[in-house]
């Protein structure tokens, strides 16, 4: 190599972050540090732990959304540095941020005004069981965390009506719709739970779920405006104006309601229901192959009219098939899948489940490699029996989240 090339590539080399002083030594953890690094360093760094994260596009635990959309990505970098708790100096954000919620009343039928479960959930029966004098509100869950089934909000109301008819008390309905709520408008549009049923005073959802936004943005409705206490508005005047808001009210970046409305706009209804249609496809898939593998009763099979598109399972009664879901679940971890298992809740938490959450991201030709990969530790544990099988304690926690 000519000598005027060699010096070149030594000037390269020693401009390799990785060949950097920071890099060389051992960076604080806990400590402030002393000195400045270099931008470059410091995302090495940072980066380079951040691999050591699982693939969030395998994470089948999580509701929320972990893929967007280049045009998301650059407009959350525009947003960053707006903070939509100063609507004054960002009016424009505000004004997003209050189309998107005249969008979802409309989605969800608002009034003009305000512009089979069974044993693993709440039933119009172990409702009224629970209710009397003191009950403020019954909140019935579009989506329940532990198996994805929507509880039945319209037989809930029917109940409470009678209920009302019987003793005259007069219970409202706020509806958890973390996930349900922008599912079922676009693949179970007769499914009533929204405000068509005038005991439903309000309903909140998760814009980061399968509102397909970035992580950090929820939304809620009234039914109009009589229904929120005024004691629970805070008017914020130190930001150049009277500004009443039901938040908390701190600073964070407005970049989220951005990439909504983005969404709303980008997508519309068709798209949001071709999106969520072809979710609940895969589910529906990944329901049928799974029930094929093992001794597996289905608890919920990716059907839109009962629930979100996931799958959720637990072992039969009374069989045995030499492992525990418990087992199953860090068997897959081994390859990369976040697959949970996870014990239930109230009367049921003697019972085991696993489940998968399928979600923009989520392929045929991925969840195709998960079968292969969730036959292959079946097939595992057949060659290889469990001696002792793993507890819920000795796998890592189910975060719902």
């Amino acid at each position: 190599m000519p000598l005027h090339e060699r010096e070149s590539v030594r000037e390269h080399i020693e401009d390799c972050v990785f060949a950097g002083r920071d890099l060389t030594r051992q960076v604080p953890k806990y400590r402030f540090p002393r000195d400045e690094s270099a931008p470059k360093e410091a995302f090495q760094v940072v980066a380079d732990e951040l691999m050591l994260d699982g693939n969030s596009r395998q994470n089948l635990a999580t509701f929320c959304q972990t893929w967007a959309e280049p045009e998301v990505l650059a407009l959350m970098a525009l947003s960053v540095d707006k903070n939509m708790i100063d609507k004054d100096e960002y009016p424009q954000t505000a004004e997003i941020e209050a189309r998107c919620v005249h969008m979802l009343a409309d989605l969800w039928h608002a009034p003009d005004s305000a512009n089979t479960v069974g044993d693993y959930a709440m039933d119009p029966e172990s409702m009224l069981a629970r209710v009397d004098e003191n009950t403020i509100m019954v909140v019935p869950t579009l989506g329940v965390t532990y198996t994805g089934a929507y509880e039945p909000v319209e037989a809930m109301s029917s109940a409470l009506d009678q209920l009302q008819a019987n003793t005259g008390l007069d219970i409202g309905i706020h509806v958890d719709g973390a996930s349900g709520a922008f599912l079922a408008p676009f693949c179970a549009p007769d499914l009533m739970f929204d405000f068509r049923l005038p005991r439903v005073k309000s309903i909140s959802t998760s814009g980061h779920k399968f509102g397909l936004a970035p992580l950090g943005v929820g939304w809620v409705v009234w039914r109009d405006r009589e229904e929120l206490p005024e004691d629970l508005v805070f008017h914020v005047n130190y930001l150049g104006g009277d500004m009443p808001v039901f938040q908390i009210n701190f600073s964070r970046p407005a970049g989220q309601i951005i990439a909504q409305y983005y969404n709303f706009l980008r997508l519309g209804f068709e798209g949001y229901k071709g999106i969520h249609e072809a979710s609940y496809a895969i589910g529906q898939y990944l329901a049928a192959e799974i029930a094929k593998v093992g001794p597996f009763e289905l608890l919920c099979d990716s059907n839109p009219a009962t629930g979100i598109p996931t799958v959720t399972w637990r072992i039969r009664d009374g069989a045995d098939p030499g492992y525990t879901l418990f087992d199953l679940a860090d068997r897959l971890r081994t390859r990369g899948w976040q697959v949970p298992a996870y014990t239930l809740t109230g009367t049921a938490s003697d019972i085991a489940v696993q489940r998968i959450l399928v979600r923009l991201g989520v392929s045929h030709d991925m969840a195709s490699l998960l079968l292969d990969d969730f036959r292959g530790a079946v097939a595992h544990f057949a060659k290889h029996p469990v001696t002792v099988p793993m507890s819920k304690e000795e796998t890592s926690g189910f975060n719902h989240l």
